[in-house]
């Protein structure tokens, strides 16, 4: 219960304006795998817009990022993983030009790599990382007001800055975890328990989940709050988190549910320079018509019919396994009278299918498999619909992304899609099914392709779509308002 935990108010009510700390594992535009580093790449940004110091601290990948931009080094030491010591480096950007402090955790031989996620020794890789960026705050000689984490690559500092012998002196730091997706845990045995820094054992059923040491499980357990980037995922998560369903539930007290926002500097169709015209809710019919034409002629697509896109990580958690077969229905039954167009990559069967439907439906159907950030605004400046059928979405941005775009979306009712997305039979602007099954989004489909020949109605959705507020500035004071809870 609320009333039996660490009083966050009581330490931070003398300050009225904070200095957080995130740590995250990604961060738009220095590396993005997901949603994850949309949000810490902004949030950070509008909590420093209401006064507040925000910084984060994350790892220093082979990224465009880093060789394009100039660095000064703040932190010069060692991190001991099992026997293997590892030189680490902290380098600060040094112009500000995201809006916050950014921290790149340099450790050579364990980042020095282009990709995020996905290598053998990603636990020795993020444990290091995590024990370096506590090592360097250890040396402060003031103590931040918050340490806010974000999923389980970096679940492991709420117990270690709370049970570690060399951070003792840091363990009442208010700690903030923030679960983006319940289904990551990060779990590894307990033969590495010795890359931990010196604790009393006692205290390792705080790692404890399953019979494993579980970075999330372990997070939740020792955070001071916890929050998920919706409300409804937060009641979702009580029934199916990947085997947390009972933690989750049993710490409920101290877990809220804050929907995520979206940069509304970086998602303005107005300014952006990644597409072919910009708009605004008055100019939104021209500014479409252009975006629209200029990615059919580049996919080779008719653009008198409707845009049906998905946008995403091809992969089972956001039904990407069932496009081909909805595809190949949608485009049969349609009669030449839609147009798709996909952006993605992850499942490399599904990558395979996706392609072939190239050769079957030319003209009406075409598919970019891989990552591409510019294509991806493109996209929702000119396409009339967007799919979402997931099976699981914490909170769901690309549909804020195409309700700024005006476009269209078409979403399964779960999680963060289920809190920002309203049907039009219920009045409301978006087309939303229950089930992610083949027959209930093409029935989806169906109803869009209706409501696509009422130029009329479209208009109107999409001018309110376009006033609709999903900035970070509400969400923002809210984390500060947890922060002071």
């Amino acid at each position: 219960m609320l009333n039996h935990l660490p009083n966050l108010k009581q330490f931070l009510s003398e300050y009225y304006f904070m200095e957080i700390i995130h740590l995250s594992a990604e961060c738009y535009p220095v590396a993005k795998v997901g949603g994850l580093g949309d949000v810490v790449g902004a949030l950070p940004k509008y909590q420093n817009k209401l006064g507040h110091v925000a910084k984060v601290v994350m790892p220093a990948y082979n990224s465009k990022f880093l060789y394009e931009n100039e660095f000064e080094t703040v932190y010069d030491g060692w991190v001991k993983v099992a026997s293997t010591n590892y030189q680490a480096r902290i380098l600060r950007e040094k112009t500000n030009k995201l809006g916050f402090d950014i921290f790149l955790v340099h450790i050579a031989g364990l980042f020095d790599r282009e990709g995020v996620y996905g290598y053998s020794d990603d636990t020795e890789r993020f444990i290091a990382f995590q024990i370096a960026a506590l090592d360097w705050i250890a040396q402060w000689e003031h103590r931040p007001d918050v340490v806010h984490v974000h999923d389980h690559h970096t679940g492991l500092i709420p117990f270690m800055l709370g049970n570690c012998n060399q951070y003792r002196h840091l363990s009442q730091i208010p700690t903030v975890l923030t679960i983006h997706n319940a289904q990551y845990q990060g779990q590894f045995g307990w033969d590495k328990l010795h890359y931990f820094p010196p604790f009393d054992l006692i205290n390792t059923n705080k790692l404890d989940w399953d019979n494993a040491i579980n970075p999330l499980a372990s997070a939740i357990k020792c955070a001071w709050r916890v929050t998920t980037v919706s409300p409804s995922y937060l009641e979702e998560i009580s029934h199916v988190a990947n085997g947390l369903e009972g933690l989750l539930s049993q710490e409920r007290g101290k877990s809220i549910g804050v929907l995520n926002g979206i940069d509304t500097e970086v998602w303005n169709p107005q300014k952006d320079k990644m597409i072919v015209k910009g708009f605004n809710a008055r100019t939104i019919e021209s500014g479409k018509k252009a975006n629209k034409e200029e990615l059919c002629r580049v996919f080779n697509l008719d653009s008198t019919k409707p845009l049906f896109t998905f946008i995403g990580r091809l992969v089972g958690e956001k039904g990407a396994d069932l496009l081909p077969d909805i595809f190949y229905n949608a485009l049969a039954q349609s009669d030449g009278e839609i147009n798709i167009l996909v952006l993605g990559s992850g499942d490399s069967h599904v990558e395979d299918r996706l392609n072939e439907i190239t050769h079957h439906y030319a003209g009406r159907y075409n598919a970019y498999i891989g990552y591409n950030e510019a294509l991806s605004h493109q996209i929702y400046a000119g396409a009339d619909f967007l799919l979402m059928p997931s099976r699981v979405e914490p909170c769901g941005l690309n549909q804020m992304y195409a309700l700024r775009y005006g476009t269209i979306p078409i979403v399964r009712r779960i999680g963060g899609l289920k809190d920002t997305v309203i049907d039009i039979g219920d009045g409301g602007f978006g087309i939303c099914h229950d089930q992610t099954s083949v027959w209930d989004v093409g029935h989806a489909i169906g109803r869009a392709y209706e409501l696509y020949l009422d130029q009329d109605k479209v208009k109107e959705i999409r001018r309110y779509m376009m006033s609709i507020d999903h900035s970070w500035d509400n969400s923002a004071q809210q984390y500060i308002d947890i922060y002071q809870m």
